[in-house]
């Protein structure tokens, strides 16, 4: 009876609060008009050969540890130039000496990938490892050049860092998003960011310029469009006329103690320049 109850009472004792051993992180990052999250967990090298060794060539991998990696897109996207669908994935992959498979697979919650099925994959795509000079301990996922428009995500491991670059798909929903704003009541159109995107995106600058001189009879006295009109004449080859214009442009930021925009003006003049 002894023996029976100091069993019952180590049964009943609660278990200690310890770390885990492979913590777990997520990311989140804006991308275009939406966002990328990335939940998993980051294993450590512990001196351990980790591909060719631990995770063997040829042979599909969690990429992290405990629960499958999970990613999610909030609006559609391109990954290596395949059109992926806003939603959540499981993300796997297959290590290679020279050469990784990268999975989405439909099944996003899932241990590891013993329950790993092909036939749910999403989508399959190659990409080329890089051999890196720092060691890197813990497993990371990482985002590196984000821009506007394109991210590159990184898998990194002790050596290993694989590279997988992503596109924003939604200059179509943009695009067609600021036409039909331009089509409202002209004191309330968003002339700033209608004019910033067409510049930066490359599309049609007439009709951008169209757009700046309207948003000048509104607001004469703005430098800040002195300096998108004197951006699109320079980028279209006008460098007298966007010198012109952004000296005006420094002109009306200094009268009202803007110093931001005549720095802004006072660049495009050097660049004309240059």
């Amino acid at each position: 009876m002894l023996l029976a109850c100091a069993a019952l009472t180590t049964y009943a004792q609660e278990k200690p609060r310890i770390p885990e051993a492979s913590s777990t992180q997520t990311l989140i990052q804006d991308f275009g008009l939406g966002k990328i999250t990335i939940t998993y967990s980051r294993p450590n090298v512990k001196g351990r050969k980790i591909f060719g060794g631990i995770n063997p060539y040829g042979e599909v991998w969690r990429t992290g540890a405990n629960a499958a990696t999970t990613i999610t897109f909030t609006e559609n996207v391109l990954v290596e130039g395949n059109k992926v669908a806003a939603g959540t994935y499981a993300l796997f992959s297959i290590p290679e000496q020279n050469t990784w498979t990268i999975i989405l697979n439909k099944t996003a919650k899932q241990w590891g990938a013993y329950d790993y099925k092909k036939e749910d994959d999403y989508l399959r795509f190659t990409v080329k490892p890089k051999t890196v000079k720092e060691k890197r301990e813990t497993f990371t996922i990482q985002f590196a050049n984000s821009t506007t428009k394109t991210t590159d995500l990184y898998l990194v491991w002790d050596h290993t860092a694989v590279p997988i670059q992503m596109q924003t798909d939604d200059d179509a929903q943009i695009t067609a998003n600021i036409d039909k704003l331009m089509q409202g009541d002209i004191k309330k159109r968003p002339y700033f960011n209608a004019i910033q995107y067409y510049y930066e995106n490359d599309k049609d600058l007439k009709k951008a310029m169209q757009w700046v001189l309207e948003a000048e009879k509104l607001e004469p006295n703005g430098p800040w469009y002195k300096l998108w009109k004197a951006r699109i004449q320079l980028k279209t080859g006008d460098k007298a006329a966007a010198i012109a214009t952004a000296q005006q442009g420094v002109k009306l930021a200094k009268a009202s103690n803007d110093d931001e925009y005549v720095r802004l003006n006072e660049a495009v003049i050097a660049q004309a320049k240059n």
